[in-house]
């Protein structure tokens, strides 16, 4: 097997002797990369974000924003990432660089003060400056950032998402000129390197068996031989972006004997619609879900903005936020709704499970050791009235305090069917199948909406904590159904 390595800015250079717990940061840093920084070693902060080449949605390649804290090293084994560093260009040998487009805007708006997240930015920036389908509108007010042509405070005139920043904290600046100098970027010229790179594929997965002291980082090219090595190694973590387990081993000093990726395995990167459900595989990213169904699945559509920030999402996968089981994870209350069903996967075949069999206890469920979520499936047609309310501290980036997920069927003013996943409320995500009864073969009115809210608050066994009482959070849960009458009544009238 050839010895692992990762091209950072153009050059090739091999992993070891890193040991396989660390972190692409830490990787850049110790090779003088220090534009790279580690600010909250969680990816809640972006100040470390390097961009990595995958698989693209309208080009062979996209260039995406990931939190280089998070990721270790060997997961990149093969793959490309620039860095701050190396978006600037030499144009001759002796001569300064010449800052990249994003780098200019920040540098004469004023978007760096301390300049220690200001790599971090540069990078998220420069992804969503690469974004193939970012296109401009009509102008924007200077003033108010609202404009014609579909633009708003989080659109500028330029085609950029504001959303592409969601990810990145800046303690000194203020964000007004970081978000000045994102709409002022024009558009990748012909002879951008980092454009036209998008026009090739990216490099493609390579088998991985990298091996430090007594740990190992390992891929493998198949879902069958990654099984097979489950079968043997029970114990071993498996990951696909880090975003849960990164943080436990910066945060929490976790290690591991052995560590399996997954996160590039064909068959857990498919998605398909067939007649009677769609199929998402459990390693595709969240970004690339969101942006492959394209809001043909509403529900996920109003999942998507709310959960993390872009870095985390495009990291992210379905089958990582349901294996590690946390009830307070934003997909499972909506996937609940949904009525999903798990694709179970061992050495000896596949299952399928109905979501809400799966979770058993507390970070617990009834995958058996050596068996992976393949694909989420989801049954169709899709409800028709649908809503996600996630209750947090912070309107992004940030852990729900109550998450609750309603679809429903409502024909001629009567609601057929219910159905309500919640998150926050209890040790596992649940189904709020009494205020499901409640609203079934009822009229659509305000006397069942609040005689069914009054249901809802005493669903599930809430807790207090630092997030929220035990109180707020059974008020929450009423207030959401409430809402979701006053959102509906225009177009479903009681």
């Amino acid at each position: 097997m050839v010895a692992a390595r990762i091209t950072v800015n153009g050059k090739e250079a091999p992993i070891a002797p890193a040991a396989p717990h660390t972190t692409v940061l830490d990787f850049l840093r110790e090779r003088g990369l220090t534009g790279t920084k580690e600010g909250c070693a969680e990816g809640e902060c972006g100040a470390c974000s390097v961009l990595v080449a995958r698989p693209g949605v309208n080009k062979p390649t996209d260039w995406v924003p990931v939190n280089a804290c998070l990721v270790p090293v060997a997961a990149l084994d093969g793959q490309e990432v620039v860095t701050s560093e190396g978006l600037a260009t030499v144009e001759a040998p002796g001569t300064p660089p010449v800052l990249h487009p994003v780098q200019e805007e920040m540098a004469v708006r004023g978007g760096s003060q301390c300049g220690y997240c200001t790599p971090g930015f540069v990078c998220s920036m420069a992804g969503e400056y690469y974004r193939p389908d970012r296109c401009a509108h009509a102008e924007q007010g200077p003033d108010t950032g609202e404009g014609t042509d579909g633009n708003d405070a989080e659109h500028g005139p330029n085609g950029f998402d504001l959303h592409a920043l969601s990810g990145n904290l800046c303690r000194c600046t203020g964000y007004r000129p970081i978000r000045d100098a994102a709409f002022a970027v024009g558009a990748p010229t012909d002879e951008d390197p980092l454009a036209r790179r998008r026009e090739q594929a990216p490099p493609a997965p390579v088998a991985t068996e990298y091996r430090q002291d007594d740990s190992a980082f390992v891929r493998r090219d198949t879902l069958a031989e990654t099984l097979r090595l489950l079968r043997e190694r029970p114990d071993a973590v498996v990951v696909a972006g880090s975003t849960d387990w990164g943080v436990e081993v910066n945060i929490r000093s976790r290690r591991a004997d052995c560590v399996v990726a997954v996160d590039r395995l064909p068959e857990l990167r498919e998605l398909r619609f067939e007649s009677d459900h769609v199929e998402i595989g459990a390693a595709l990213t969240l970004t690339e879900i969101e942006r492959r169904l394209d809001g043909t699945v509403p529900l996920l559509a109003q999942l998507f903005p709310q959960f993390a920030s872009r870095l985390i999402r495009n990291g992210a996968t379905l089958g990582g936020n349901l294996g590690t089981g946390s009830p307070i994870g934003d997909s499972p209350p909506v996937l609940l709704a949904l009525e999903a069903s798990l694709v179970l996967a061992d050495a000896d075949g596949e299952r399928e499970v109905p979501l809400a069999e799966y979770f058993t206890g507390y970070r617990q469920s009834v995958r058996r050791p050596g068996e992976l979520i393949r694909a989420v499936r989801l049954p169709l047609p899709l409800s028709p009235v649908a809503a996600f309310h996630k209750i947090a501290k912070r309107r992004f980036d940030d852990i729900s305090s109550v998450a609750v997920a309603f679809a429903l069927d409502v024909e001629d003013g009567t609601v057929r069917k219910a159905r309500i996943g919640l998150g926050g409320v209890a040790a596992t995500p649940v189904r709020a199948l009494a205020t499901e009864a409640a609203l079934e073969g009822r009229p659509w009115t305000s006397g069942t909406a609040e005689a069914a809210a009054e249901v809802l608050r005493g669903e599930g066994t809430p807790m207090s904590d630092h997030r929220a009482s035990a109180g707020y959070r059974a008020a929450m849960l009423g207030q959401s159904l409430l809402k979701l009458y006053a959102q509906t009544t225009e177009a479903v009238p009681s």
